[in-house]
């Protein structure tokens, strides 16, 4: 029988083989290598658009925070500037309601009645003085009564000191408007 020595065939072929085995797991790993940059690169670029997207959107929420900012501020002036126009507005109408108040003090105070001090707070009205007699303080309360701009006088202290002519008093009363809303406009 004749001998063949497979040997060396089967070394060329296994070494053959080994070479196939490398060059298929070295482009096995270049496309492995070639995926994973290409999916780092796909994924860099969306976040990268996505960075971009939040700057804009943040650039375009500060503006609006400005924005709002500065409605806030004009809604604060315009407040400001309605309260300055409704004061404007009472001074005007209660103008003329000063004059009518000396007046009706004038004119409600009877003769042998003297005040000597006012005080107004509000709409309440403090009033001290001297009067020949208890009498002449009861004629002014009935006077402040029937007047249209002064209203509910209370007689808070009246007193006479012996020996003297006169007697003090202290009395509280309330001023009224009588100009209505539609006289107004």
């Amino acid at each position: 029988m004749a001998r063949i020595n497979l040997l060396p065939w089967r070394e060329e072929e296994r070494q053959r083989k080994t070479r196939e085995f490398g060059s298929v797991a070295g482009l096995v790993a270049i496309a492995a290598a070639l995926v994973v940059v290409a999916g780092r690169v796909y994924i860099g670029n969306i976040l990268d658009y996505h960075k971009a997207r939040n700057q804009f959107l943040q650039s375009q929420l500060d503006v609006l925070n400005v924005k709002l900012q500065k409605i806030k501020d004009l809604e604060e002036t315009k407040e400001n500037l309605l309260a300055r126009m409704n004061i404007i507005q009472e001074l005007q109408r209660s103008r003329p309601e000063v004059v009518h108040l000396f007046e009706e003090l004038v004119v409600t105070v009877p003769e042998g009645v003297w005040l000597t001090s006012f005080k107004q707070s509000g709409k309440s009205l403090a009033l001290s003085g001297k009067a020949e007699s208890n009498a002449r303080v009861s004629a002014y309360m009935r006077n402040v009564e029937s007047s249209e701009w002064l209203k509910s006088p209370v007689l808070q202290v009246i007193q006479a000191e012996e020996g003297a002519r006169t007697a003090e008093f202290k009395l509280t009363l309330q001023q009224e408007s009588s100009i209505t809303d539609q006289e107004e406009e």
